[in-house]
């Protein structure tokens, strides 16, 4: 089943480099994981599938948000490393 908004999506020209993070750097796993959670979380709510309140998806889309966010500030910085 396909997923909108997986991290290799959100940000494809880095794809290969979020794998090899994933695999290598507890932080950076740590968010991926967290993102990975809510995102799934988004994805069944928005499909009907565990149907909440708009208040709980608007938080859960808040959260996906500054998780994007602080795994694009680690990306951006261990590029500049490279």
């Amino acid at each position: 089943m396909h997923i909108p908004h997986e991290l290799t999506e959100e940000f494809p020209a880095d794809a290969a480099f979020i794998d090899r993070l994933a695999a290598s750097n507890y932080e950076f796993r740590r968010l991926a994981i967290s993102y990975d959670e809510v995102n799934r979380q988004i994805f069944k709510i928005e499909s009907q599938e565990e149907p909440t309140s708009d208040e709980v998806l608007e938080r859960l889309k808040k959260r996906r948000l500054l998780l994007k966010d602080d795994i694009a500030a680690i990306l951006s910085k261990l590029k500049l490393r490279m």
